[in-house]
């Protein structure tokens, strides 16, 4: 099972921009699709976004659609998602998962929002 480790988040003020990154143990990451979820305070997971094995296709949740931007390093085993107008709805402990609900996910890292 591959094993992920996100990083990259923190406070930011409304507006500003993130880079999140999530770290893969396994090289058979670059031959499967990947996903960003979310959990913001008392709410369930929320899909944010997804890729392709090959990178060359993206798919995001209306709410960030135009405003981040998924990638994947294939070489490097590494899953990105970059953060930009960010809003206070956005606060959420981000995972990066191996399938759209959440399954195969890691630790997590925490996104705030705030003024």
């Amino acid at each position: 099972q591959v094993q992920l480790v996100e990083s990259g988040g923190g406070l930011v003020q409304p507006g500003g921009s993130l880079r999140l990154s999530c770290a893969a143990s396994e090289f058979t990451f670059r031959y499967i699709s990947m996903y960003w979820v979310r959990q913001a305070p008392g709410k369930g997971l929320e899909w944010v976004s997804s890729i392709s094995p090959s990178g060359g296709n993206t798919y995001y949740a209306d709410s960030v659609k135009g405003r981040f931007t998924i990638s994947r390093d294939r070489a490097k085993n590494t899953l990105y998602l970059q953060m930009n107008s960010l809003k206070p709805e956005d606060t959420a402990l981000y995972y990066c998962a191996t399938t759209m609900n959440g399954a195969g996910r890691g630790q997590g890292t925490q996104v705030t929002v705030s003024s």
